[in-house]
């Protein structure tokens, strides 16, 4: 049984990540903001309250989890603020970078202690987060910040391995949820998430660093 954080529990990937991982024997302990109905109804560990912007918050999960080991932690918390070259707003880059690049490595830096030879850290990115797949512009915040997110992986995989913990950078596919406007076109979460299991579930220090899709293909940066 391995005990596995999540951020951004509370919905969406997340709580699928919860219920899966649940379901599997695997201890969870779900790390939201606002706990949902939903996310109570499955009777894992729950930590809310938790803003990872702010290093306050940060600390404080720190000390409720009491220097428990953890095996797997996937930083899945995030937001998407649509903000095109006409309406460029920089405090909603500002809040992007803080909440889907910063925040991962400030909590990543935090549970370091908590982390050893064998545990796996997981990076809920985007394909939009892509250089070399950026075909249609747009949505500045969100890209530039998901960029910034896979350098801050490709840097963990390299600072960590000394340590034995290996770094996964990942893609769900296009998704129906909330934060994309629960499209018609994307899989849902259950289905996402069992994508990305597989990939952390092969993770290693082998393949430590990679950006992948959850269809287990590698994409370019």
């Amino acid at each position: 049984m391995a005990t596995c954080l999540i951020t951004g529990a509370n919905r969406g990937i997340g709580m699928a990540y919860c219920r899966q991982l649940q379901a599997r024997g695997d201890r969870v302990i779900a790390v939201c903001r606002t706990a949902s109905p939903e996310l109570e109804q499955l009777g894992v560990r729950i930590e809310a309250g938790v803003d990872l912007t702010v290093e306050e918050a940060v600390a404080d999960l720190v000390r409720r989890l009491e220097g428990l080991p953890l095996d797997v932690v996937i930083l899945n918390a995030g937001v998407l603020e649509r903000t095109s070259l006409e309406r460029l707003d920089p405090a909603s880059l500002r809040r992007q970078f803080e909440l889907n690049a910063v925040a991962p490595l400030r909590l990543t830096q935090a549970l370091l202690s908590q982390l050893y030879q064998g545990s796996k850290l997981a990076l809920m990115s985007s394909r939009m987060g892509s250089i070399a797949d950026n075909s249609s512009g747009g949505s500045y915040g969100y890209r530039m910040s998901k960029v910034a997110l896979g350098m801050a992986g490709k840097s963990l995989a390299h600072d960590l391995r000394p340590r034995g913990i290996a770094v996964a950078i990942l893609h769900p596919g296009l998704v129906s949820t909330r934060m994309t406007g629960f499209t018609s076109q994307g899989i849902s979460a259950e289905e996402a998430v069992q994508g990305l299991l597989q990939r952390i579930d092969a993770l290693s220090l082998e393949n430590s660093g990679s950006f992948w899709h959850a269809n287990g293909s590698v994409l370019p940066w």
